[in-house]
């Protein structure tokens, strides 16, 4: 009896086993349509890494001491088996939140917010973008940077519809634009005079260049395996002339034999002494192993991590965001003042092309001087967005116009590294040209 007793015990934890083996099947599939924000109340329900409430447990099943029959000793007549059925909404509870977090650390393709359409006066069109889009996009995202549009963003628009003037203040449109992300992520916003976009759905949509009026976008970037991301604040000190370079290791970006792309953006450079200064930032950095790319931007609105809160002020300096992890790849081109038409447009795209860096999951970066544009090409818009598009048909291309624009033609691969030899170093500050950068963040998942 014992025998046939246990055997049939065992017979029925198989069938458990193979029937929570199935359900945690039918629940991925199910679970995988759902939008970031759904997952994370099946995953943690109290709150968990979004920085709220600890995870609830579930509480203990309570043992019940005697076998038999008799009040308050078992089930008894037309009792049913509380305990058996306990257990078993346990096992499918705890199957459903493993499942849910499985599909969120599973789900590492960036995506992207993007606004461009003006609306009402009271928030900024990027502010409502997120706050819609938020609630449907798949990735929990670990790190985000959002670039807008000066004017409107943090300035004094008029409306010639309404005939009234839209006031912002760029501090609490920023506060309002970070209580939408998780409390724990980290968040660079800057703030430019004109913005380069890919429109939402699909990274193969055509890049816009809007150098004048609302836009803005946000890119997120989920949790990646083998790769690190992290933002980096470097303020000019009024007292002295000289930068610490020993800062620079404990920003991640000395000593760091997987850095590979650094994007840097200088603030406030009409301030006196912001070229020097940019030049003490960026000439340490100047490395063949490490893409630089970026530029000078109106402000920063935004720099937050989780041993980070910094605000601009008054001085110069240069803030940004290091990429770090082998298996990043990424290459940059300078379109200099020669680079004025179609042909020269295309021909500079042809040499980014020519770096072999994959297309899947990677994202184009152009940063553009002010000046460029429309009045560069005379009156022919979006020439540049235009001509990346035709060489890179499924990458998505996001940046800004700026006040100066930071990079050269350099590539680092898994495979091939130009590296120094000899003395002589890439000029890296720029005026009145363009860099286009590709960033590939590995096979994504």
């Amino acid at each position: 009896g014992r025998l046939g007793g246990g055997g049939g015990a065992r017979e029925a934890a198989a069938k458990g086993a193979f029937a929570l083996g199935n359900l945690a099947e039918v629940g991925e599939r199910v679970l995988g349509f759902l939008p970031a924000k759904a997952l994370l109340r099946a995953a943690w329900p109290g709150g968990g890494p979004r920085g709220g409430a600890p995870p609830r447990r579930l509480a203990p099943v309570p043992r019940q001491r005697r076998r038999g029959r008799g009040p308050g000793r078992g089930p008894g007549p037309g009792r049913p088996r509380r305990r058996g059925v306990s257990v078993v909404c346990c096992s499918v509870c705890r199957l459903w939140r493993e499942c849910a977090r499985r599909i969120l650390r599973a789900r590492q393709r960036v995506a992207w917010v993007s606004a461009l359409e003006p609306g009402p006066a009271e928030s900024h069109a990027l502010v409502r973008a997120l706050a819609r889009e938020l609630e449907k996009v798949h990735v929990l995202p670990q790190t985000v940077l959002y670039v807008a549009d000066a004017e409107t963003f943090s300035g004094h628009e008029e409306c010639h519809e309404q005939k009234k003037a839209r006031k912002r203040n760029s501090k609490e449109t920023a506060i309002a634009l970070e209580k939408l992300l998780p409390k724990r992520c980290q968040v660079l916003g800057l703030v430019t005079p004109g913005i380069v976009v890919t429109p939402m759905g699909s990274s193969s949509n055509q890049p816009q260049e809007i150098e004048e009026g609302e836009a803005g976008f946000a890119l997120l970037f989920p949790k990646i395996d083998g790769v690190k991301i992290h933002t980096f604040h470097f303020s000019k000190d009024l007292k002295n002339r000289v930068f610490d370079e020993s800062k620079f290791a404990e920003a991640g970006l000395k000593n760091n034999p997987d850095l590979r792309v650094v994007l840097l953006f200088g603030y406030n450079s009409w301030k006196s002494g912001a070229t020097r200064f940019l030049h003490q930032i960026v000439n340490p950095l100047n490395e063949k192993s490490i893409i630089l790319a970026g530029g000078q931007v109106e402000s920063f609105t935004s720099l937050t991590s989780e041993n980070n809160n910094a605000q601009p002020g008054d001085a110069c300096g240069v803030v940004g965001l290091a990429f770090s992890g082998p298996q990043i790849q990424s290459a940059t081109v300078l379109l200099d003042q020669d680079v004025a038409d179609e042909r020269t447009a295309e021909a500079a795209m042809q040499r980014l092309k020519a770096a072999n860096i994959p297309e899947r999951n990677t994202i184009g970066f152009m940063f553009a001087c002010v000046g460029r544009g429309y009045r560069h090409y005379k009156t022919k818009r979006n020439m540049e967005a235009d001509a990346f598009r035709k060489f890179f048909p499924n990458v998505p291309l996001f940046g800004f116009f700026g006040h100066g624009e930071i990079g050269c033609d350099r590539i680092v691969t898994g495979n091939f590294v130009l590296r120094e030899c000899n003395d002589i170093k890439d000029d890296l500050l720029h005026g009145y040209t363009t860099v286009m950068t590709l960033i590939h963040l590995g096979s994504a998942k």
